[in-house]
């Protein structure tokens, strides 16, 4: 049986404490699972704003998508950690990365390191804040034992294999840094693409002895555009240079295109050939994709 679909929101602006938590009831009440905020700078600060938006509601889980690895020492991100699993009553769900954005390191005054390097650093982490969080001793305490739900975000073959073995959640971005345009500027990867980096975690998945069960899969969808005329929006937005082109932008798990009821096809589809039951929007398409919360909800 598939795992059944849940749904986050990425949240990326804060325009003040009032809206916010308006924002945040809007997504319960349309029905999302999961209410989630990046780490980047220029963006809210992810704890805080997560224990508000936890506050500002009832039922959805919060989490982190992803946090910057390399700007967290994992002492003080355990603390982070445990306090606001404790704030949001045991409703944090840590999502954790490498970075890839060089320029807000700079901005920090902290190094980037090479890729191997960012990747043992997030190997580090993992592996002191399982043991922070479930030592008995520790204070501040998380609620959920032994720690919040790990989600791990990257396509690169260590971070699949890192996935594979420590990941609660598996989540698959889709996209990659484009050539010769602005650091962060994302386009997307074919479906053939993904479908080989969910390949690769899938076989590195099966030989993890020590798992005990299959990770939830996760997709974050770059774009939702609502129309009747799907290839007509797919050849508008391939011209934009987002990395694919028309027919490639229809096949796609990173961009929903059509009515509802297609984006909502789509959506079973990615789930049975992928195993992507978890699906993430960007909060510019929070009202846009409701509907297909709403058709898919329990299914």
């Amino acid at each position: 049986m598939p795992r059944p679909f849940r749904f986050g929101v990425t949240l990326l602006t804060l325009d003040s404490g009032p809206a916010w938590r308006e924002k945040c009831r809007r997504a319960e009440e349309t029905g999302y699972d999961v209410l989630l905020v990046p780490d980047h700078l220029g963006r809210p600060s992810p704890f805080p704003a997560l224990v508000a938006a936890a506050e500002a509601t009832e039922r959805p889980r919060v989490g982190t998508f992803v946090l910057n690895a390399g700007f967290w020492n994992p002492a003080l991100l355990a603390r982070e950690v445990a306090t606001a699993d404790a704030l949001t009553g045991g409703r944090l769900e840590l999502g954790l990365g490498t970075g890839y954005v060089k320029g807000e390191h700079d901005a920090a005054g902290l190094p980037f390191e090479a890729p191997g390097r960012r990747v043992d650093h997030l190997e580090h982490t993992i592996r002191e804040l399982d043991r922070l969080l479930g030592d008995p001793g520790q204070l501040p305490k998380a609620v959920q034992r032994p720690r919040p739900p790990l989600m791990i975000g990257g396509n690169g073959p260590r971070m699949l294999r890192l996935a594979a073995r420590h990941a609660d959640i598996a989540a698959f971005t889709g996209a990659r840094q484009a050539p010769g345009r602005p650091e962060g500027t994302l386009e997307l990867l074919p479906a053939e693409q993904v479908a080989a980096s969910v390949a690769a975690y899938a076989a590195h998945e099966a030989h993890a002895a020590d798992r005990a069960e299959p990770a939830e899969r996760n997709i974050l969808v770059q774009q939702v555009l609502v129309t009747d005329d799907r290839r007509a929006a797919a050849r508008e937005l391939a011209a934009q240079g987002v990395g694919v082109d028309e027919d490639q932008a229809l096949e796609v798990p990173t961009l929903l295109i059509g009515t509802p009821a297609q984006m909502a096809e789509q959506l079973r589809e990615h789930r049975e050939r992928h195993g992507f039951s978890y699906v993430t929007v960007l909060d510019r398409c929070l009202e846009a994709f409701a509907p297909v919360v709403g058709e898919l909800k329990g299914s």
